[in-house]
């Protein structure tokens, strides 16, 4: 049994099995050695705080048995720790059900070990190889499914995601013969419109591009599921200052202290035969697999994740930390507020109730007291977000309403003036609020960019201009944005207006019509 007044012990499987009972209400998964049959793209908050935790539910509840090898390449802590722990980490779900406090922590076991694939792209081989690998989970964020030219250098891991999966899947195909029974599962989570067939689409280029032949290719579609998915709920991810206090009440000490809300939902576009080999219906989780996610993913991306996207940076700007102090706020929760039910609530093609009461959840969702969702954890690779998650429902509405949405509009001013940081390494960027440092994360190319305005002020260059060359640079936008009638004019005004009084003052003036 635990000892309340020890000094706290490093997570492991080996105290964890002479650790029962923990403190109530701490539980955990089966420590029973699975095969691992789940290769999983990404090792950060998210998928540990859903995917593993859903994998870890199954194997609790006797309907899956299986493992997952985590592969993290951008965060090699979280590869030292996730080893260092023997794949285990404790995952807080918290929130209010049927106006009850509900305060779950789990120590998760579906995680076997991590691979960092630049130090053990062999290794990674060897998993893609084996007979008993069935599913590939990723998220590569938004901006990992991307399809770039690079050459196929036998022995190393190459650099995109896609080029990866393309190289290990040929080491699979040589290793079953092209055996079409022993193709895998893929369940990408990235938030991109359908998912799995744009990820199957680039793994085929870069097949067709290195000669890896016919029948690989034929054997690429014909034998391997990539699933289009959908993937809801709010991860914040470490809980920061409560640490000291959680490992007291834990009894041991945790490096990937994970925590998320109640809430979660994951939609799966694929055949009703692989339901059934992840069952995670009968373990009463929230998994809908179905033959058209349309639906689900226009509500959830323009409403939930457009909401974030859209108002986020504006807020960290006006002064504030977390999406609860947002939307809790006077002014930013009134931005919040206008922007989903004035501009993003029109363009959702559903009937009214639907759209609207799920709005209203999700503005609940947002001021969950037990998640801390920091602003800028949420500002990762805001440009491939906005791009995705916003600028659909802002030409959807000018299609619609024949008029510019003001609050959405606004946003692209507020991400401007976010990302005109300056460069401080080939993954960073940093930016200035109040004299105070903060640091702005996305894809190389995009932080490259903006450098080049980092010292630009808006007193100094003309605003139209300014925002007309940003806004050009189709590779960040898909468009080149001038091309939406008013668009560059609003979004320099709004900049003039930022620069002129801050950002509380200028989204004042936004909701005062001014």
């Amino acid at each position: 049994m635990v000892n309340p007044s020890a000094a706290p012990r490093r997570l492991t499987r080996a105290w964890l099995e002479q650790a029962s009972p923990l403190p109530s209400p701490v539980t955990h998964g089966v420590l029973e050695r699975f095969p691992e049959n789940v290769v999983q793209f990404g090792a950060g908050n998210f998928l540990r705080g859903f995917a593993d935790w859903m994998l870890d539910v199954l194997n609790e509840a006797g309907l899956f048995g299986g493992h997952v090898v985590a592969v993290e390449e951008h965060q090699p802590a979280v590869v030292e720790a996730l080893n260092s722990q023997d794949g285990l980490y404790t995952l807080l779900l918290r929130g209010v059900r049927g106006g009850q406090v509900v305060d779950q922590r789990r120590i998760v076991t579906a995680v076997s070990r991590a691979l960092n694939p630049r130090a053990a792209w062999s290794e990674l081989v060897r998993c893609f190889q084996s007979p008993e690998l069935r599913f590939v989970v990723s998220n590569t964020t938004e901006a990992g499914i991307a399809l770039v030219d690079e050459p196929l250098r036998p022995g190393q891991c190459p650099e995109s995601f896609p080029a990866k999966v393309a190289a290990l899947l040929y080491e699979r195909f040589q290793a079953v013969r092209g055996d079409p029974a022993r193709g895998l599962v893929f369940l990408p989570c990235e938030l991109i419109d359908r998912n799995g067939a744009t990820l199957r689409q680039y793994v085929q280029c870069h097949a067709e591009r290195w000669n890896l032949g016919g029948d690989f290719a034929a054997w690429v579609t014909g034998g391997n599921h990539f699933l289009n998915t959908l993937v809801d709920r709010i991860v914040p991810g470490h809980p920061g200052d409560e640490t000291p206090q959680l490992t007291r009440e834990l009894g041991y000490e945790d490096a990937l202290l994970d925590t998320g809300e109640l809430f979660h939902l994951w939609v799966i576009e694929g055949p009703q035969q692989l339901a059934e080999e992840l069952p995670f219906h009968r373990a009463g989780l929230n998994v809908v697999w179905t033959d058209d996610l349309t639906p689900y993913r226009t509500r959830k991306v323009r409403i939930l994740n457009g909401a974030h996207t859209a108002t986020v940076l504006a807020a960290f700007h006006g002064g504030l930390n977390t999406v609860r102090e947002m939307v809790e706020d006077p002014v930013f929760g009134r931005f919040v507020w206008r922007s989903v039910f004035d501009e993003i609530l029109p363009t959702v093609p559903l009937d009214e109730r639907e759209r609207t009461d799920y709005a209203h959840a999700v503005l609940e969702r947002f001021r969950n007291p037990f998640v801390r969702h920091a602003l800028l954890s949420i500002s990762l690779n805001s440009v491939s977000k906005w791009k995705v998650r916003v600028l659909p429902t802002l030409l959807d509405y000018v299609q619609t309403r024949g008029t510019l949405p003001s609050l959405l509009s606004f946003s692209l001013a507020a991400l401007i003036h976010f990302y005109r940081g300056e460069r401080a390494s080939t993954t960073e960027s940093v930016g200035r609020r109040d004299g105070d440092c903060y640091p702005i994360r996305d894809e190389a190319a995009v932080l490259e960019f903006f450098a080049q305005f980092s010292n630009v002020d808006e007193r100094d260059r003309q605003p139209r201009e300014l925002t007309a060359t940003i806004l050009a640079h189709t590779p960040l936008w898909g468009m080149d944005l001038n091309s939406v009638a008013g668009l560059a004019e609003l979004v320099a005004a709004n900049l003039t207006t930022i620069q002129q009084v801050g950002m509380r003052r200028a989204v004042e003036r936004l909701l005062a019509g001014r």
